[in-house]
């Protein structure tokens, strides 16, 4: 299976190079994010080897007309889809199967010391994350304490 091509990428409006790519395995119930780096911003290009996740996105650019609404996909490795995550965007997935391993492909190189993170369940951002109630929710504390939408940096 291909995965990615430069060239069909470039037509179809993504003329990026891609630094690094990263491997995550998660269990079920597992909630990460959402994720950002406000300086060397990182697009992202995320699919799902095995399992099953929701990814979601959310607009943290200040002057886009869609700042602060959010889009979720379901990512499988049944359905072999991905989503493009372009820089300006929270990144965020819940683990919806027994195991997932993702991938992601970025722009520009992980710094910790830029990372920031956006409150995944911000009443504001009101994303319907399809939660098991019959799972322990497994939240990083880094996760659970990240910053509402209002009081967050965001872009320009």
């Amino acid at each position: 299976m291909e995965t990615y091509q430069t060239a069909l990428f470039a037509e179809a409006g993504i003329d990026v190079s891609f630094v690094q790519e990263n491997h995550s395995g998660s269990a079920q119930g597992t909630l990460r994010g959402l994720h950002y780096q406000i300086h060397q911003a990182q697009g992202k290009l995320v699919q799902v080897v095995s399992g099953e996740i929701f990814d979601v996105a959310v607009d943290i650019r200040q002057s886009s007309s869609s700042f602060g609404k959010w889009v979720g996909k379901v990512l499988s490795g049944d359905n072999k889809q991905q989503i493009w995550i372009p820089t300006g965007f929270a990144h965020g997935f819940y683990v919806l199967s027994g195991w997932a391993n993702v991938i992601y492909k970025v722009t520009d190189y992980y710094s910790p010391e830029w990372e920031r993170t956006l409150l995944w369940n911000d009443p504001e951002l009101m994303i319907d994350w399809p939660l098991n109630l019959g799972i322990p929710l497994l939240i990083s504390d880094k996760d659970a304490e990240g910053i509402p939408l209002m009081d967050i940096e965001t872009f320009g």
